[in-house]
């Protein structure tokens, strides 16, 4: 691909049109995020339980998230003390505005927002130089955000990301939509997102970037994504397979050993689908065997730790320690795609070719 246009995000300029998403627990921290940065994409931090390596975790859980929310940008930092490097922060987390709030005060460039509507993320990062980023599934997710910001706090968002049914983790469908939904049907409605993004620019006066996310796992994908429009692509299931993940080496393992039929829908605690691969773990799971939580760490707003099926914190923990068979592995539609681990500058090439 040539000619790309470098993407520019408000006065953030980066020179490789690839965001790298947010996966978390512990899958995408420091270590992955400065390394996509350092090679011109854009590096994303999760911050979902991200203080689970600090030794206070289980007794101080929201103190270690906050402390490290500081220490693994730092760690980003100092990888690419030029690149762009931002967080991805769930809005079902109990303590989201402290999590928005804490990256700010990190210094973050950017940060991207789903798993539910982040109606206030504008009033988290006022007065702020921080970027911020709705992720939407559909027409009516970005028409409901991008009304209430205009509506609200008088602004716009810098960027939006647009997450297709490929995508991997928590998806913003549900069911029937992710098995009957086509590539097709799906380019349409990335169209009329387009269309709604083009409104509020226009209104604003400014140019607000598009990245299309799901399934981007090789150059056709990339290709058919900036077709569309699109002025990045968020690639995450290829950067796990990558030397630089900071998940352990036996989760990126099972990805190198998923086969196609092993990638399954998954109903997660947070009440929304999502896709994994499937192990024991999940198999015991899906025969509706409860795993009964051995703690509650107050992850999530909507969660009852009596009636869930399982700890989410606990299964995602397990899966970036290497606990695979006792784990939740989230994936992208396509995890059965990857072949060997390569380094981050690999990935990018292979996605953008020779673009700039």
């Amino acid at each position: 691909m040539k000619g790309l246009p470098e993407l520019v995000i408000g006065d953030l300029k980066v020179k490789r049109p690839v965001i790298q998403g947010g996966m978390g627990v512990g899958v995408s921290l420091g270590q992955l995020a400065g390394a996509v940065a350092k090679e011109g994409g854009v590096g994303i931090i999760s911050t979902a339980q991200i203080g689970f390596r600090e030794p206070d975790f289980e007794t101080n859980t929201r103190a270690a998230n906050i402390r490290a929310i500081g220490s693994e940008f730092q760690r980003a930092r100092e990888t690419a003390p030029d690149g762009v490097i931002g967080f991805n922060i769930m809005v079902a987390l109990k303590d989201y505005d402290e999590h928005v709030k804490a990256a700010v005060d990190a210094g973050a460039d950017l940060i991207v927002s789903g798993a539910g509507l982040p109606i206030e993320l504008p009033g988290l990062v006022e007065s702020s130089s921080t970027k911020i980023a709705p992720i939407v599934s559909t027409e009516k997710s970005a028409k409901v955000i991008l009304k209430y910001w205009d509506k609200k706090f008088s602004r716009t968002a810098d960027l939006v990301v647009i997450e297709g049914p490929k995508a991997g983790g928590h998806l913003g469908f549900d069911r029937e939509q992710l098995e009957t939904y086509t590539q097709e049907s799906y380019d349409n409605e990335i169209e009329r997102i387009m269309a709604v993004v083009r409104k509020y620019a226009q209104k604003y006066q400014v140019h607000i970037p598009v990245a299309v996310a799901g399934g981007i796992s090789d150059k056709d994908a990339a290709e058919h994504a900036f077709s569309l429009g699109a002025d990045a692509v968020q690639v995450a299931t290829r950067f796990v397979t990558t030397w630089e993940c900071d998940a352990d080496l036996s989760y990126k393992q099972s990805y190198l050993n998923a086969k196609k039929e092993d990638v399954i829908l998954v109903k997660s605690p947070v009440g929304m689908p999502g896709r994994a691969i499937k192990n024991p773990f999940i198999s015991h799971v899906m025969a509706g065997e409860r795993v009964k939580p051995k703690r509650c760490l107050g992850c999530l707003k909507n969660c009852n730790p009596a009636e869930v099926p399982y700890c989410i914190t606990e299964a995602l923990i397990k899966a970036a320690k290497g606990e695979i068979g006792e784990a939740l592995l989230f994936c992208g539609a396509d995890v059965w795609k990857a072949e060997k681990i390569e380094t981050v500058k690999e990935v990018i090439d292979s996605l953008l070719g020779d673009c700039v």
